[in-house]
């Protein structure tokens, strides 16, 4: 049965993009906020910095509180600290404003389309998942956050821009939507230990590359920052040794240096590397596994066969190169 995802985003408004032939039809409920933010941008030049940043928070931020409000951050962040992130993104918006229109424009497009192509790969999808697309004030491109128990797909315009550019986002959507599906399908995975945050990434990285075979690490966000993924793949053993030693960790050092671009450096490895090497891992189970089958396996259920394709890919690897070896 043919399925077809209707185009469904407006400004500040809670639509429904659905499958209008299905019985049980998949709908995401999206809150459009990127253009809110050219307009409070464009209204208020006049106005000093602080008025300016005042004005943010009334126009844009009280429409979705749970994110902009400093009151997330529970006292890490300071109200002046969040004043300043705010200030900053207003201050450099002018030289993006163009880049992000043009990304807003063609994300109305583009999310239906990415949400057809994710369903006709995975039919049990149901992107039941309150969604906002917005100005991230520099967090993001795309994740999932939980604010008061609630999940919320959110796409940042801003952060679609610095990363992405205009190349193709195909993989960058179908990970982010995976990691929606992931969550249904495994509802036991718990981001904050280190071994399951290297399953639920590195399996959304791989399913992006199966739905899209000729994506490049750029496009599949793994070159980030530039240069990270062929510095990973040259220290690949020293990293996978690494990995086994802390799997089982929860060490914020640890999963920053592992996930995130400013994380500070273990032993010399790069930053970030927790992608590629999820991918790597996912790849290697998923030798004998279909995508879907992954998708339902329990966190528990993937534990063992994590640690299995570690060891599989250090033996595969040499530590002098730091290379996969070839057959």
């Amino acid at each position: 049965m043919k399925r077809s995802i209707l185009a469904c985003l407006g400004l500040s408004a809670a639509l429904s993009c659905h499958a209008a032939d299905a019985p049980m039809a998949p709908r995401m409920e999206v809150h459009s906020l990127a253009r809110e933010f050219v307009a409070f941008w464009d209204g208020t030049q006049g106005l000093s910095e602080s008025e300016r940043v005042q004005a943010f928070k009334t126009q844009v931020g009280a429409k979705f509180p749970e994110f902009y409000d400093v009151a997330r951050y529970a006292g890490s962040r300071s109200e002046a600290e969040h004043d300043e992130i705010i200030r900053r993104n207003i201050a450099v918006f002018g030289k993006q404003r163009q880049a992000y229109l043009d990304k807003v424009s063609q994300f109305d497009a583009d999310l239906p389309r990415h949400i057809a192509t994710f369903t006709s790969a995975f039919p049990e999808f149901k992107p039941e998942v309150t969604t906002y697309f917005l100005h991230s004030l520099g967090e993001m491109d795309g994740g999932l956050r939980e604010f008061g128990g609630r999940r919320y797909l959110v796409f940042g315009a801003d952060g679609m821009v610095r990363y992405h550019g205009n190349g193709n986002e195909a993989a960058f959507f179908h990970h982010e939507l995976f990691h929606v599906h992931h969550q249904a399908q495994a509802p036991d995975c718990d981001d904050s230990v280190l071994w399951q945050r290297l399953w639920t990434e590195g399996l959304a990285t791989y399913v992006s590359k199966v739905l899209n075979p000729q994506a490049n690490d750029k496009e599949m966000l793994l070159d980030l920052p530039e240069g990270s993924a062929a510095r990973v793949r040259g220290q690949l053993y020293t990293s996978l040794a690494q990995l086994e030693q802390v799997l089982d960790s929860g060490d914020e050092k640890q999963l920053g240096s592992l996930f995130h671009m400013d994380g500070a450096s273990v032993d010399g490895l790069p930053p970030r590397r927790g992608y590629m090497l999820g991918y790597l891992v996912a790849q290697e189970i998923g030798k004998t596994r279909t995508p879907s089958q992954l998708a339902r396996l329990s966190c528990a259920q993937a534990r063992p066969l994590i640690k299995a394709a570690i060891g599989e890919l250090k033996r595969q690897a040499t530590p002098a190169s730091g290379q996969l070896k070839t057959p």
